[in-house]
Parts: C-alpha cells; sequence; structure tokens
C-alpha cells in the first residue's frame, strides 16, 4: 500500500539516506519522530504491512510528514534522541514509559566517563530526565545527560563506535608511586591512558567535551576543533601528535555504522498496550552450574530488544558458598552484581529455579532498595512443562510472564549455556592444576 496521497511529504519525496523523520497531525503537532537508515524505506514501511493497535491508530493521524538527513545512521540516533526530548511526542513517549527510556550520562569525577541509565534511576537520585536544562541536583552529579534514546543496544552500539574515534576510559586512575599497568583498551586505542598515568585531567577534560560535543549534535565542531589542534602541531613540528590527531579525524569521518543499520530495521518489536515492563529494555538472566558444590560458578546474560547483548555478559567464580546450595550461591552472584554501581539497573530479573531462588532475590533487591520484578523458571520435563514462578498477586508480572514467555525461556537457555562453559573451564584448570 503507498503512501496516502493527502499526506504532505517535504518536498514531494523520501530520501533514500539516513536521517530522523517527524509525522505531524492535521494541526501541525509532531506526535512521532523516529530514525531510519533509509528514510524512504522505513517510512513507507508505515503503510506496507499491518500494525499493530497502537500504531494503526497513530498512522491514521498523519497529515504531513517532515525528516531531516544526517550523515550516518549514527548522527540520526543522536538527532533523534535530541528531537524527541525537545518535542516529547505523544506517540513516542505513550510507546514506551517515559521511566525506562535509557539515557546517556557524563559523570562528574576527575576523568568523568559515559554511563547508560534508565529514567527511573535518574528520578530516583532526583533527575528530571526529560527536563532540557540540568537542574542543581543534575549538576551536581553530571557534566550531561542526553536522550532518551529508544534502545539501549543501539546506544551501546553507538558508543562503541564512536570511541574508536573519542576514547575515554573506564579503568582505575594509576596511582603514584604504584606499578603502571596500562590495561587492553589503552592498548587498542580506546582509552587515553587514565590507568597508566599517560594524561592529564586537563587533557582527559578536552576528550569528554569532545564527547559532549558529539552527542549535542556537533560533530562539525569536533572536527573543526581536530583540524586545528593537528595544524598546530604540524607547525610545532609534534609530528606523532598531529599523526594521532589525524587517524581521530579520519575515524570520526569513517564510522561504519552497519550495526546500527541492522538493528534499526530489523528491532523486534512487543506490543506494549498499557503495561509498564518493557520486554525491549534490559532483561537480565541468572544461573548457576556446579557438580556436587564443587568449581561452583554464576552467570549473567543480558537481553535487549529481545536479543542477547554479549558484552554485557558477566561471570562470577562462587567464593562464599561452600557444598550444594544454589540458592545462597545466586544471593552471592546477586550481591555481587549490585556493588558494580556503574551497570545499568535491568527492568526485570529472570532465575533459573523455584520459589526459593525467587524468594532469595527479592529479599536481596529489598535490602537493597531496589524495585525489580523476578521471574523464575522452575525447569519441566520439556519447555511446555516449565512452570513460571512469580508474584501471582501482581497482574502486571502476570501479564509480562505470558507475553514474554518464550523471550524468558531463551534467556534462561542462554545463561545456562554460559555458566556450564565456565564452570566447564573453572573445572578443567583444577583438573590440570592437580595433576
Amino acid at each position: 500500500m503507498a503512501i496516502n496521497i493527502n499526506i504532505k511529504i517535504k518536498h514531494k519525496r523520501l530520501p533514500d539516506n539516513p536521517g530522523v523523520y517527524f509525522m505531524n497531525d492535521a494541526r501541525g503537532r509532531i506526535i512521532y519522530i523516529g530514525k531510519a537508515a533509509s528514510l524512504k524505506r522505513r517510512v513507507s514501511s508505515y503503510f506496507a504491512k499491518r500494525l499493530d493497535v497502537k500504531t494503526a491508530e497513530m498512522v491514521s493521524k498523519i497529515a504531513a510528514i517532515d525528516y531531516l538527513e544526517t550523515p550516518s545512521v549514527l548522527e540520526a540516533l543522536v538527532l533523534e534522541a535530541n528531537q524527541i526530548k525537545k518535542h516529547k511526542p505523544f506517540y513516542n513517549i505513550l510507546a514506551k514509559d517515559d521511566r525506562s527510556f535509557p539515557y546517556l550520562i557524563i559523570t562528574k569525577e576527575d576523568f568523568p566517563k559515559p554511563l547508560i541509565m534508565r529514567g527511573h534511576e535518574l528520578e530516583q537520585i532526583g533527575v528530571n530526565p526529560f527536563s532540557a536544562k540540568l537542574s542543581g541536583r543534575a549538576k551536581n552529579e553530571f557534566l550531561a545527560v542526553f536522550g532518551p534514546y529508544t534502545s539501549a543496544r543501539s546506544l551501546n552500539t553507538a558508543l562503541d563506535l564512536v570511541r574508536r574515534a573519542i576514547p575515554w576510559s573506564t579503568c582505575d586512575v594509576h596511582v603514584e608511586g604504584k606499578k603502571i599497568k596500562a590495561c587492553f583498551d589503552n592498548q587498542i586505542g580506546r582509552c587515553p591512558g587514565v590507568c597508566a598515568g599517560a594524561i592529564s585531567k586537563t587533557d582527559y577534560r578536552k576528550i569528554i567535551r569532545q564527547l559532549i560535543l558529539f552527542f549535542q549534535g556537533r560533530t562539525g565542531a569536533i572536527k573543526r576543533q581536530l583540524r586545528a589542534q593537528m595544524e598546530s602541531a604540524s607547525e610545532k613540528r609534534e609530528f606523532e601528535k598531529a599523526m594521532s590527531l589525524r587517524n581521530k579525524l579520519y575515524a570520526l569521518e569513517h564510522i561504519q555504522d552497519v550495526a546500527l543499520i541492522t538493528r534499526d530495521e530489523s528491532r523486534i518489536e512487543f506490543a506494549k498496550g498499557e503495561q509498564l515492563i518493557d520486554l525491549n529494555s534490559r532483561i537480565e538472566t541468572y544461573d548457576i552450574s556446579t557438580i556436587s558444590g564443587t568449581s561452583a560458578v554464576g552467570s549473567m546474560v543480558v537481553f535487549e530488544d529481545g536479543r542477547p547483548n554479549k558484552s554485557e555478559y558477566r561471570k562470577f567464580k562462587i567464593k562464599t558458598v561452600r557444598g550444594t546450595n544454589d540458592v545462597a550461591m545466586l544471593e552471592e552472584v546477586l550481591r555481587r552484581r549490585l556493588a558494580h554501581k556503574s551497570w545499568p539497573l535491568p527492568e526485570l530479573i529472570v532465575v533459573d529455579g523455584g520459589e526459593g531462588h525467587v524468594n532469595r532475590a527479592q529479599r536481596v533487591l529489598y535490602e537493597y532498595k531496589i524495585n525489580i520484578p523476578v521471574i523464575g523458571i522452575a525447569k519441566g520435563f520439556d519447555r511446555k512443562q516449565d512452570r513460571f514462578v512469580y508474584d501471582k498477586s501482581n497482574m502486571e508480572i502476570a501479564r509480562v510472564a505470558e507475553r514474554g514467555k518464550e523471550l524468558f525461556q531463551r534467556a534462561r537457555d542462554e545463561a545456562h549455556r554460559f555458566a556450564i562453559k565456565y564452570h566447564r573451564q573453572v573445572r578443567g584448570r583444577k583438573m590440570y592444576s592437580s595433576d
């Protein structure tokens, strides 16, 4: 089905290029903003396939379509987030509870770093994530807050792509007098050397300012800065520095955002309706692997946008529990996980186990004053016999458990696979050391 001829389209055409599109209603109000690898293909898709009820309702109200082209999908992702914050379109906010949107924050410390936080996490520390300006409280905590973004996975991919051109540090600061040990990221050019004492606070702040400029959509300003610095270094005959700046400029101008294109056009959509738990958000799943209490390990796998995000997987070697007690082992894993304040909190936790596992997980979360729903999957003879364990009095969790059943089973299977793999590695090392 072609686009309705009564809908006004900018320049009467949709380019086959990356960009951000704006859906306007008959009163000229922006009702939806989206990004695309191809504006032509993405916008046309709204009129060429069966839609869920909410999307069909939105499409019926479209009177005009505007767009802004961008040089890359990565820059479209940045522009989309800034425009959603500026205009707060009705259907963008309806599609996802605004408290679960992912945001990019830049920490305020000697050596700042970017982190991803959810809207509800920002609200818990008194920061309004939808405010165009940083409040006094926010300024005390962060240098900048960007978002909302529509996908945490795409945001992680964007950060990975940008870091090749604008490197930052996530490692510990080098302590004077201690042996210098550069991190792996420093060795491959993704960390400027905070861990090795190779960069001053002043020079590091310049890098962070460039990162902030990028997520403000001011890529041109960064390129001008790099060119000016490169020319200055050449005039001073600092040729090694000039070459490094040239490489950064090249990396910025040639970002290959194929990964973002793929995710932009094949993202799994879950009909959300009025529910508050978003299955496209971060879901963490835990499993314990052991044989008679020996070589015990735990795994944490992360699903975002309905798919595994392996860069976020974590594994834990059990340290405090002796004997066969996988409930206690799960508690240890959760406590160690929650000790990492920089890891974003999930929308939902899934555990491989029954009532005992779910109750213990809920108790740990309660102690940490964290409100995250927990669903357990008690194994049956086959997948059809799996029993889902959760708070039956909570109708929202009951609906989510039914709606996301297959997703949760896939996540459970992946956590099991990851745990077994690590368990075999640990057991193998023990057997080798005892020979």
